[in-house]
């Protein structure tokens, strides 16, 4: 049977690009643009160059700024029922197969223990909100595009969801549910998430890019692998955090 939830909500914050998908979603979303005529080949090939640098060495934030400029660029003009269409097709089509299932399996573990599981990423709202409901999440937290009168104008409301911008954004988040963020888990690969991993009291790297593994390492914090023995102590590290939470066991850090 699945735990009861605490009196006070708590979140576990899950990164989306190479933490709970391999690669970049929006790479996926560009070839999901090809396949709508949205987009040129000359797009999807100096996309799937940079889908590869990322895979290999984690985020580039300069190739990171150029494709969201670009995907700005793509949708205006665009109305919001398209790119909600087109982002349920690439989760069906793409994404669901790229999926890592041991991230997956471990959202399932905190929604059994009754925490609320938030997927927090730069990707834009329409296609993080198609993953979370796909996954039976509870919520999702991306980039805001704009629009008007259902059609997009090509500019943010607000900024990227990104390095600190996530931590913001969570720190909003959990004070607007009441949730103490000491209480509150935070997965992610990658070292521009450092803010967001330090904010909660239950940091977890997974696949970590170098500057983070060491940043890691020297705060004492979890590093899943993704291997049977590190998924497995992570599960454990999840329900035993659980149980101290409600005075069953002494409370301790993840090894």
């Amino acid at each position: 049977m699945p735990e009861q939830s605490s009196p006070q909500p708590i979140v576990a914050f899950f990164d989306v690009d190479n933490t709970i998908l391999r690669g970049a979603s929006l790479y996926h979303l560009g070839r999901g643009a090809f396949r709508a005529g949205m987009i040129t080949y000359r797009d999807v090939v100096v996309a799937a160059w940079r889908q590869a640098q990322f895979l290999r060495r984690g985020e580039n934030l300069r190739h990171l700024h150029t494709i969201r400029a670009r995907a700005l660029q793509i949708v205006a003009g665009r109305t919001t029922r398209e790119v909600r269409q087109l982002s349920v097709d690439i989760f069906d089509r793409d994404i669901s197969k790229r999926l890592w299932p041991e991230t997956v399996a471990l959202t399932r573990e905190h929604l059994g223990l009754g925490h609320e599981v938030w997927l927090i990423t730069a990707t834009a709202q329409e296609v993080a909100e198609v993953i979370a409901t796909r996954l039976g999440l509870t919520g999702a937290l991306g980039t805001v595009l704009d629009s008007v009168d259902g059609v997009y104008t090509g500019g943010l409301r607000g900024d990227f969801l990104h390095g600190e911008g996530k931590a913001t954004a969570a720190l909003v988040h959990a004070a607007a549910i009441g949730a103490r963020l000491e209480d509150c888990w935070a997965y992610s690969d990658s070292r521009n998430d450092i803010p967001l991993l330090e904010l909660v009291g239950h940091p977890v790297v997974v696949n970590p890019d170098v500057i983070l593994r060491r940043h890691a390492i020297t705060r004492g914090w979890h590093i899943m692998e993704m291997k049977r023995s590190s998924i497995k102590a992570a599960q454990r590290a999840v329900r035993d955090e659980a149980k101290a939470a409600r005075g069953e066991t002494k409370k301790r850090r993840v090894p």
